[in-house]
């Protein structure tokens, strides 16, 4: 399959958001592994782009973790003043958490993907890009370490399956992109390796 996207350049505005990036995430690492945290945020912009986003688009998800992640160090207005409204629109769309303390795992998950399913084009693509690039590295996971893997997380690999599998129903409610046929492939994949019957996950 070949993709198309624009053609742009590296603008100052894409070199800022990821100045702000590093500034947040910069002493993250992805969770039960060594790997700086930014490597999943520029995965997903990439993907964005990739599947038809703009700037913008590519912005919001460099920074789609910060509101969830941090919001001791940037909040919404901050965003929304420096990369405009488009941009913090995506990235409060793209936050499964607005409370704190945050819910439980699973009443959080829940929540965002009531939202999901009513989001705009734009937040769908970004969170599309976040569950593809989430589900290719557990997928990844799972075949060079097995169960083992499993154990870093806060939900079990059912409940992790279901969720995914929950986002693709959502994202697929009124928009339709590639990206979304990639991400149920990747997560009926992942359910196989993992002994789920596909698309029983509930």
């Amino acid at each position: 399959m070949m993709l198309h996207c624009r053609a742009m350049m590296v603008s100052a505005r894409l070199v800022s958001a990821f100045t702000l990036a590093v500034q947040v995430h910069g002493d993250h690492v992805r969770k039960g592994t060594g790997v700086p945290y930014l490597t999943h945020l520029m995965a997903v912009s990439s993907l964005v782009a990739e599947y038809g986003g703009d700037e913008d688009l590519m912005i919001a998800a460099l920074l789609h973790d910060t509101l969830e992640d941090r919001p001791d160090r940037i909040t919404l207005p901050q965003i929304i003043a420096r990369f405009g409204w488009r941009v913090g629109h995506v990235v409060h769309g793209c936050t499964d958490s607005h409370q704190l303390p945050k819910l439980p795992w699973e009443q959080r998950k829940t929540v965002f993907l009531e939202r999901l399913h009513r989001e705009s084009a734009d937040v769908k693509l970004v969170a599309a890009a976040d569950k593809l690039h989430n589900a290719s590295s557990l997928l990844r996971d799972a075949r060079m370490l097995g169960d083992s893997h499993w154990a870093r997380f806060n939900a079990s690999k059912e409940r992790q399956c279901w969720y995914l599998r929950s986002c693709v129903e959502a994202l697929r409610d009124g928009w339709s992109n590639e990206i979304v046929v990639t991400l149920k492939q990747t997560v009926e994949n992942l359910e196989r390796l993992c002994g789920i019957t596909v698309g029983s996950t509930g």
